[in-house]
C-alpha cells in the first residue's frame, strides 16, 4: 500500500471538518428557523402584538402598590451615581424605594451612593456584611433582608421588586408598566433590553461595545417572544424586570437557607424565571412602543474592551450553559426544554464556530497545495455540496433577519454593521466559550464563585435634573 503525502492528508482533513461543520452548522440553522416559523405564523395571526403606549400617560399613572428596586454594586463609583440620579428624576413615584447594595471594603461606591441620595429619602444604602466581591446573588439576598426588615418595621408589605444594574438608563414610562402588568396578576415581568449603540474615538472599541445591539435585538424582538407565546418560563436579564412580592416570599420559603437567591450561582438573574415557572408562576415578557417611536425598555453601554467583553459572556455561558445543567436542570414540557437547551448551546456552538474557522484556514492551505503541485480538487460528494448550499441558504436568511431586526430599532446603518460584526461577534464567542468551560471546571475542582463582573469606566448618559422628595412609602399588608 503505497503511503499517503501530506497533502492527502490535508485533503482528508479538510473533507472531515467540512462534514463535521456543516452538519452542526445547519442543525443550529434549523433550530433557529424554527423559532423564526413560529414568530412569523404567530405574527401573522395577530397572537404577537407590540402596542403603542402613551409614555406621558405611564409616567403620570399611579403605582397600584409600593415598588422596591434592588441594585447590587461592587467597584461602581464611577457610574452609579448617574444611574441614582437618572432613576430618581425618571421615577418620582413616592412609594418607590431603592436599595442599593455596596460593600464594607468599597468606600467610593458607598461614597457616590451617599452623594447622590443625598436630597432622596427613597435611598436606601444597605452594606453587606462580608467583604466585596462576593456573588451577585448574595448581594441581592442582602438586599432582600433589608427589605423584609423594612416591612416588618412598618408593618406592611412592598407589591413588586425590581432588578437593575449599577449603569442602567431606565426608561420613565417601565416601572408603571412593570406596576400594571403585576397588578394585573403576573409574577414576573421582563421588558426589553436595548443596548446603546458606542461612538467613542476607537472604532474596534465601538464595533465590539455595539455588537450587543444586534444580539438582544433578535433575543428580545424575536426569541424571548416565542418564548413566552409557547407558555415557556421567561428568564431575567437581571435588569429591567420585576417579581411580584409575594412571589419572591414564596421563592425564599421555598429554599432551605430562606434566601430568594443562590449566592453561588452566577446567573440568579437568569435562574428566577425558571425558578418562578416551575413553582406556577406566571411569567410574561412586555414589549411595547412609546408615542415617540421608541421602546419601552432599558438601556445601558456594554462594555468595550476586548477582555472585558470576552470576561462579562463567559460569564454568561458559565452560568447559563454550564452551571444550568447542575442547578436548573431539564424540567417542563416540550417548550420549556427546547427553550433550555437552545439557552445551552453556547459551548458546543463555540466549538463549532472555532471548527469553520479551522476550516478556512486548512482550505487556504489545500488550495496552495493544489497550486503547488498542478493538481485538480477532487468534486465534492452530491449530500456534501448538498449540505454547503443548505447552509449557505440559512446563513444568507439568518443575516437577512439580523438586519431586520437591528434596522427595526437602530436604523438600517446599524443593521448593516450587524451584518458585518458577525465574525468579530463569532471571534468572542469561541474566546467566551474556552474561558466559561475553563472556570467550570475550575469549580468542579472546588474554586470559589466570586462577581467576576464588567468594570463601567463611565456613564453613557448623562443623568437628568433630580427633584426633591418626600413623605413615607406606602405598604401593603404584609403576606402571610
Amino acid at each position: 500500500m503505497a503511503p499517503i503525502d501530506p497533502w492527502h492528508w490535508l485533503a482528508l482533513c479538510q473533507h472531515e471538518l467540512l462534514l463535521f461543520a456543516g452538519v452542526f452548522f445547519l442543525i443550529g440553522a434549523l433550530d433557529d428557523l424554527c423559532v423564526d416559523a413560529l414568530f412569523l405564523g404567530l405574527k401573522a395571526r395577530g397572537r404577537i402584538t407590540t402596542p403603542r403606549r402613551e409614555r406621558a400617560a405611564l409616567m403620570q399613572q399611579p403605582l397600584a402598590g409600593a415598588a422596591a428596586v434592588f441594585i447590587p454594586a461592587w467597584s461602581e463609583a464611577e457610574v452609579i451615581g448617574d444611574t441614582l440620579a437618572r432613576l430618581l428624576a425618571a421615577w418620582p413615584q413616592r412609594d418607590l424605594r431603592v436599595y442599593v447594595g455596596c460593600y464594607p471594603n468599597d468606600p467610593a461606591t458607598i461614597a457616590a451612593v451617599m452623594g447622590a441620595a443625598r436630597h432622596d429619602e427613597r435611598v436606601r444604602l444597605v452594606i453587606n456584611a462580608s467583604a466585596g466581591p462576593t456573588t451577585k446573588a448574595d448581594c441581592l439576598n442582602r438586599l432582600y433582608a433589608a427589605l423584609y426588615a423594612d416591612e416588618q418595621r412598618l408593618g406592611g408589605a412592598f407589591a413588586m421588586v425590581v432588578f437593575h444594574d449599577a449603569e442602567d438608563i431606565v426608561d420613565p414610562a417601565a416601572l408603571a408598566l412593570l406596576d400594571e402588568t403585576i397588578a394585573a396578576g403576573a409574577d414576573f415581568v421582563q421588558l426589553p433590553v436595548e443596548p446603546v449603540v458606542q461612538r467613542t474615538r476607537s472604532w474596534f472599541g465601538n464595533q465590539l461595545g455595539s455588537h450587543y445591539c444586534e444580539e438582544f435585538a433578535e433575543a428580545h424582538g424575536q426569541a424571548l417572544v416565542v418564548r413566552a407565546a409557547l407558555g415557556a418560563a421567561v428568564p431575567g436579564a437581571g435588569v429591567g424586570c420585576a417579581a411580584a412580592r409575594a412571589m419572591l416570599y414564596r421563592l425564599a420559603a421555598h429554599q432551605p437557607d430562606g434566601r430568594p437567591f443562590a449566592a453561588a450561582s452566577l446567573t440568579e438573574d437568569y435562574e428566577l424565571g425558571l425558578l418562578i415557572g416551575e413553582m406556577g408562576g406566571t411569567c410574561r415578557f412586555v414589549r411595547a412602543w412609546g408615542d415617540d417611536g421608541t421602546l419601552i425598555a432599558t438601556r445601558a453601554a456594554f462594555p468595550a474592551r476586548l477582555d472585558h467583553v470576552v470576561r462579562q459572556k463567559a460569564r454568561w455561558v458559565h452560568g447559563i450553559a454550564l452551571q444550568g445543567w447542575d442547578r436548573t436542570g431539564w424540567g417542563g414540557n416540550l417548550a420549556e426544554r427546547w427553550m433550555r437547551a437552545r439557552d445551552r448551546r453556547g459551548p458546543f456552538a463555540s466549538l463549532v464556530l472555532l471548527t469553520g474557522y479551522v476550516l478556512i484556514v486548512v482550505s487556504a492551505l489545500a488550495g496552495i497545495a493544489m497550486l503547488v503541485t498542478a493538481q485538480e480538487q477532487a468534486p465534492l460528494p452530491p449530500l456534501l455540496k448538498a449540505l454547503l448550499i443548505a447552509n449557505l441558504a440559512a446563513f444568507l436568511w439568518r443575516m437577512g433577519m439580523r438586519f431586520g431586526f437591528t434596522a427595526r430599532i437602530y436604523g438600517w446603518r446599524e443593521g448593516a454593521r450587524a451584518v458585518l460584526r458577525l465574525p468579530l461577534a463569532n471571534v468572542v464567542a469561541i474566546m467566551a466559550g474556552r474561558r466559561a468551560i475553563m472556570a467550570y471546571i475550575a469549580t468542579l475542582r472546588g474554586g470559589a464563585v466570586i462577581w467576576d463582573k464588567t468594570p463601567h469606566p463611565r456613564h453613557p448618559v448623562a443623568p437628568l435634573p433630580v427633584p426633591p422628595q418626600g413623605g413615607k412609602t406606602k405598604l401593603s399588608s404584609v403576606p402571610d
